[in-house]
């Protein structure tokens, strides 16, 4: 009963302010720059002469219409499983409901391909890669390599393998790769190199950065919405659902299975270990922990931006930052799914203006400037999400400007090559909302 007069609450509340919903505000927006890529054995970004991020915003009273290319920002690949594709310009429009609902009685699987998109333009996808085993030939079936599934493509069957430990190899540096041109992400879009336990070392040699670099002092920003139009958080929130407790990480209640063979699928030697496929895991509710989320990955509770309280997902990690399953939305929508791309607005509707917005980014980005000393290479890193382009400068100390870049709005990091400078002192100086943020760093070769 609780559960139901919150959500009324919430849907009342967001109906009347319906031109002030995060649905429509939360939108990074981009018209004039283009995003980048990397060739397999070129560490030197290209570009790819499309737009990153979105480039309009369109509101009704019932919807929200996202234009976007479905680029990030940060730079895609090299995907080094031989995936012959790029991250390509899906020219889409996002209908998302302003007015979210829960679907009532069963609940409604996510499905293969798209099932929601990050507030940079970019693809969600759920767990699935599209390869599943079959039976019948002891064997994978499906996806690239493999013959067809018993029943063909959807068809469900016993055991559906885990993109997320399966196709390490073709994520990028972003933990994200492309589908016929579609990139997107599977999971908690934070760099690998961020991780506090590094599974991955792409980023070694292709260097990129995601949406956002987890914080564990603050609440997760808001970092897209789902196809029922819940939105969606990063890894941490507030600990109760209430908005006190101070902040946790938010966790996954799936667990491994305990068992010791997998009927009518493959024993757990050489790749097929125990969290290969999807069935290797079990839901387990956690009634009196409420940072523990429900069978969907998500909870109702306050948020920064929904301080009447939402229901949510968010993208689970464990605790050294590794993405945990279901690892954002998923194995089924808490709210009623529609496919939300749409060939077009049909309705009258209003352009959100990102630069009426107001911004409190100064007070909130945690900003880290390393190694100091510093010999070669000076790293600006900020955690939480990046909203908004913040130029960056390097300057000496009598004030003279030895070199300048920014932070684009959806990436985390941006350096500068130190090893031209003489030794002494130098100050790295960001301008946040009209305020100029400044630290001091040392070069010392």
């Amino acid at each position: 009963m609780k559960k139901t007069i919150f959500s009324f609450t919430f849907l009342f509340a967001a109906f009347c302010l319906s031109a002030q919903s995060p649905a429509i505000t939360s939108w990074l927006q981009n018209t004039t720059e283009t995003g980048s890529y990397y060739m397999q054995g070129n560490s030197t970004p290209i570009d790819n002469g499309i737009l990153y991020n979105c480039q309009k915003v369109e509101y009704s009273n019932e919807f929200v219409y996202v234009h976007t290319r479905g680029i990030p920002a940060y730079p895609t690949g090299p995907f080094q499983d031989r995936n012959p594709s790029q991250a390509e310009d899906q020219d889409a429009i996002y209908k998302i409901p302003l007015n979210p609902v829960e679907e009532t009685g069963n609940k409604t699987s996510t499905t293969p391909g798209n099932i929601g998109v990050f507030i940079n333009g970019v693809s969600l996808f759920d767990y699935r890669d599209g390869v599943a085993w079959n039976p019948q030939t002891n064997a994978l079936c499906g996806g690239p390599g493999n013959p067809p599934c018993p029943g063909g493509m959807g068809a469900t069957q016993d055991w559906n393998r885990d993109a997320i430990p399966a196709e390490m190899e073709g994520f990028d540096c972003s933990k994200a790769h492309p589908a016929r041109g579609n990139y997107h992400h599977h999971q908690n879009p934070s760099a690998f190199k961020l991780d506090l336990d590094v599974i991955y070392d792409v980023c070694n040699l292709y260097d990129a950065d995601g949406l956002y670099a987890i914080d564990a002092n603050q609440h997760s920003p808001l970092i897209g919405f789902a196809y029922d139009g819940f939105p969606i958080y990063g890894a941490y929130g507030f600990k109760n659902t209430d908005g006190t407790g101070g902040i946790e990480r938010i966790k996954s209640s799936y667990q491994l299975r305990n068992i010791t063979s997998r009927d009518n699928g493959p024993d757990f030697s050489g790749d097929y270990f125990l969290g290969y496929f999807r069935e290797d895991y079990e839901y387990v509710a956690h009634p009196n922990e409420p940072d523990f989320l429900d069978e969907h990955n998500g909870r109702f509770c306050i948020t920064p931006e929904y301080p009447n309280g939402t229901y949510a997902y968010f993208a689970t990690v464990d605790e050294k930052w590794n993405s945990a399953y279901p690892y954002v939305v998923g194995p089924t929508f808490f709210g009623e799914h529609e496919r939300r791309t749409t060939n077009g607005v049909n309705e009258t509707t209003t352009v959100y203006d990102p630069t009426s917005s107001v911004s409190n980014a100064a007070e909130r980005l945690n900003i880290s400037v390393f190694p100091n000393p510093s010999s070669d290479l000076i790293a600006i890193q900020i955690n939480g999400l990046v909203s908004a382009d913040i130029p960056v400068q390097l300057v000496s100390l009598s004030g003279k400007i030895m070199d300048s870049t920014k932070v684009k709005k959806g990436q985390t990091i941006v350096y500068f090559d130190s090893q031209t400078l003489y030794n002494g002192v130098y100050f790295v100086q960001l301008k946040i909302d009209n305020q100029l943020v400044t630290h001091k760093i040392v070069i010392n070769r």
